[in-house]
C-alpha cells in the first residue's frame, strides 16, 4: 500500500502490513519433501556404497543419480513456481548476495544438480560407474549435506515464526532426509545382500524414531514464548490440524518404526517397502502441518 511519494528523489514509502492467509502452502511442502528424497538418497546411498561396495548393493550406483536428478528438479521446479516473480530468480546468479541463505542455497542446489546430472549422463549414456563417477559421487555426498540443511536457516529467518527455530529445524531436515532416502532406496534393493537391506531398514527405523522424538519435544516442551504456545494450540486443541498432525506422526514415524524393525529382523523386503510407502506419505503430511500452523497466526 503506497502512503506517499516524495518529490525530491521519487522514493516510495510503503506500509509494512500483515500478509493474509497462508503464504507457504503445499508447493513448499512438496519442495521440502522432494528435496529430502533427493538428498537423502545420496546420503543413505553413499553410506551403503562405502560400507558394502557394489557387490552387495547391485544397481545402486546406476539408479541413484536418476532418483536424485528427478527429485532435485521437482524441488527446484516448485521452488521456482512458488515465487511471485519467477524470472527474478536469475538475479541470484547474476547479482548474488551471499549473506542470504536463499542465495547460498540456490547456488549449492544448482551445483549439486549439475553433479548429479553428469553422474546420470555417465550411467545412462556411457555405462560408467567407476573412475570419474566415484569422484563425482563423493562430491555429491558432500554437497547433499548443506543442500538438505539450508532450508532450516530460511525458516529460522522467517519473521515472527518462533516455532521454526534453526537448530531444531536443522535436525528435522537431516532426519527427514534419512527417512526419505532410506524409504525411496528400499524400492530398488531387491538384489541387494541381506546385510545391506538390514542396514537400510535400521536407518529408516532409527530416523523415524528420532523424528517422532523431535516432534514430541516440540509438541509438549515448546515453552519458548506465547507465540510458540499459541501456534501449538492449533494442533493441541483439536480440529483439522490436530488430526493431520497425529496422522502424520502415526503414518510417517510410528508405524514405519515398528514395521522397519520387523523387516530388519526377518529380512523381509516386502515389509520394508510397506514401511517405506507409509514413511513417504506420513513425511509429507507431517511436514505440511509443521509448515502451515505457524502461518495461521497474524503477523501484526
Amino acid at each position: 500500500m503506497v502512503e506517499h511519494t516524495t518529490a525530491i528523489n521519487n522514493a516510495i514509502v510503503t506500509l509494512d502490513v500483515a500478509l493474509p492467509g497462508i503464504v507457504w502452502g503445499w508447493m513448499i511442502t512438496l519442495n521440502l519433501w522432494a528435496k529430502s528424497i533427493a538428498t537423502g538418497s545420496i546420503l543413505v546411498g553413499g553410506y551403503l556404497w562405502a560400507r558394502y561396495g557394489e557387490d552387495d548393493t547391485k544397481g545402486l550406483k546406476s539408479v541413484l543419480p536418476v532418483i536424485a536428478f528427478i527429485f532435485l528438479n521437482i524441488f527446484l521446479l516448485f521452488t521456482l513456481l512458488d515465487l511471485h516473480q519467477p524470472f527474478r530468480m536469475i538475479n541470484i546468479f547474476i547479482h548474488p548476495h551471499f549473506t542470504s541463505a536463499i542465495t547460498v542455497g540456490a547456488w549449492m542446489a544448482t551445483v549439486l544438480t549439475g553433479i548429479i546430472a553428469f553422474m546420470a549422463y555417465l550411467v545412462i549414456f556411457k555405462k560408467e560407474t567407476g573412475g570419474i563417477y566415484d569422484t563425482l559421487f563423493k562430491l555429491a555426498i558432500i554437497m547433499a549435506i548443506p543442500v538438505t540443511l539450508y532450508t532450516a536457516a530460511i525458516m529460522g529467518e522467517a519473521s515472527a515464526r518462533e516455532l521454526w527455530q534453526t537448530p531444531a529445524e536443522l535436525i528435522q531436515m537431516a532426519l527427514a532426509a534419512f527417512v526419505a532416502g532410506s524409504a525411496i532406496l528400499s524400492f530398488f534393493s531387491g538384489s541387494w545382500s541381506k546385510e545391506a537391506k538390514r542396514d537400510l531398514a535400521i536407518i529408516l527405523a532409527v530416523a523415524a524414531f528420532l523424528s517422532f522424538t523431535m516432534y514430541m519435544g516440540e509438541y509438549y516442551l515448546s515453552f519458548k514464548s506465547e507465540e510458540a504456545e499459541a501456534t501449538l494450540a492449533f494442533v493441541q486443541q483439536g480440529g483439522e490440524y490436530h488430526t493431520l498432525f497425529w496422522l502424520g506422526q502415526v503414518i510417517g514415524y510410528i508405524l514405519p518404526f515398528f514395521i522397519a524393525l520387523g523387516a530388519a529382523k526377518q529380512g523381509n523386503g516386502t515389509l520394508l517397502k510397506f514401511a517405506a510407502i507409509l514413511a513417504l506419505i506420513g513425511l509429507f503430511i507431517a511436514k505440511h502441518v509443521w509448515l502451515i500452523i505457524p502461518q495461521l497466526l497474524s503477523l501484526s
